[in-house]
Parts: C-alpha cells; structure tokens; sequence
C-alpha cells in the first residue's frame, strides 16, 4: 500500500505542475515572451509617429495664393477671382475711388482702393518659395506727374529704391505690378514701406506658392 502512497502524491504533484504550466502560460511566462514582443511594438508605434507630423506638413501647405484688396473690402474681380479684405498693415490710412477709370489691368477693381501712409505689411506662411506680387496705380488727383509720389520698399532681402508709381505705369490711372520672387524661412512676409517724396501707397497684394 506505502507505494501506493508515494506514487499518488507525485502523480499528483506532476499533474498539478503540467496544469499549472498551461494555466500560467497566460500570465507570468507569456509576460517575459510577450514583453520583447511588446518592446519590439513600443518602439515601433513611435516609428509610426511620423504619422502626426503628416499633418502638420499638411497644414503647413498652401492650396491657393492669398490676395488681398488693399484699402477695400472683399471684391470679385472682373476675371472672377476674390481677394480678400484689407488686412496685414500697420499705419496709414485707406481710400476708396469706386468710380475712377483704370487703364492697363483686366482687374480694374482692385486698383480703385488704396492703403497709404503705411509702415509695414506683414503675412504668415509656411516656409517655401513664393511669387509676390505688388499691384500700384496713381489715382490721388494730387499727383499730376512724376517725381510727385516716391518711396521704398523692401521685402525677401531685396530693396525697391526710389519707386515711382507714375514712372513705372506710364501716368496716371494706369495699373503697374511688381513680381517679386521671395524665400520664406521664418513663417512670415514682411514688406516694409519708407517715404521718400509724398506716402507710399499700394492697391493689392497677391501671394502665389512656387511649387
């Protein structure tokens, strides 16, 4: 009967180790095997964590160029596009011609509203390259020839010295733009404005992403 006895318990023992080996299987021994696997996943899901910079990257792109209506409101052009309102300034005052004739433009209603007197324009960009075009046009019935409204102005490192409205247009109530190519590496556009002769003054700003 004793081995009887003995061989029960280790039976017994032995099948309470192999029960116990498939139950824990779930816990402490899949923990060491899952843990590397898990460490392997860690570093991967920040791998993958460029996936919120994409749309950071996204954000930070331009899908269409920002115009703006210098001096005026929100206006539809003749060639049916809008620009927005006057915005980004500082100083000066504006005007408003809504009935003055414009030559050398199909968009003769962005040229019928003015910013003058400023110091600055400034615009929030994502970083890249693009085209900025300033658009001018003498409709001040004080000006009546050239040398009468001189200024400078500066943007994207480049100096726009004893600018002539007048001069660049060929007279008065005739519309000039000025392409200016232009780097942005610190978020912003920044024009600035100093007189010479008279106010500076300009009619709309137009901001085209170079791709």
């Amino acid at each position: 009967m004793k081995p009887h006895l003995f061989i029960l318990p280790a039976l017994t023992s032995a099948l309470l180790i192999v029960t116990g080996c498939q139950s824990d299987s779930h816990q402490p021994s899949a923990q060491p095997s899952a843990s590397p696997a898990a460490a392997a996943t860690t570093p991967s899901a920040p791998a993958s964590s460029p996936a919120p910079q994409a749309p950071a990257a996204a954000a930070n792109t331009v899908t269409a160029p920002i115009r703006i209506n210098a001096g005026g409101g929100v206006v539809k052009d003749a060639t049916g596009v809008e620009w927005l309102a006057d915005t980004g300034f500082s100083g000066g005052d504006v005007i408003e011609r809504p009935d003055q004739q414009i030559g050398n433009t199909t968009q003769p209603e962005i040229y019928r509203s003015e910013h003058y007197s400023m110091d600055s324009f400034t615009q929030k960009l994502p970083n890249g390259k693009y085209q900025v075009k300033l658009h001018f046009c003498e409709t001040y019935d004080g000006i009546t020839g050239p040398g009468q409204r001189v200024f400078t102005f500066e943007l994207g490192g480049k100096t726009f010295k004893d600018f002539d409205v007048w001069v660049k247009a060929g007279g008065f109530a005739k519309a000039c733009v000025e392409t200016v190519p232009v780097e942005i590496t610190d978020g912003q556009l920044a024009i600035k404005f100093t007189p010479q002769t008279e106010n500076p003054q300009i009619n709309a700003i137009e901001i085209i992403p170079v791709r």
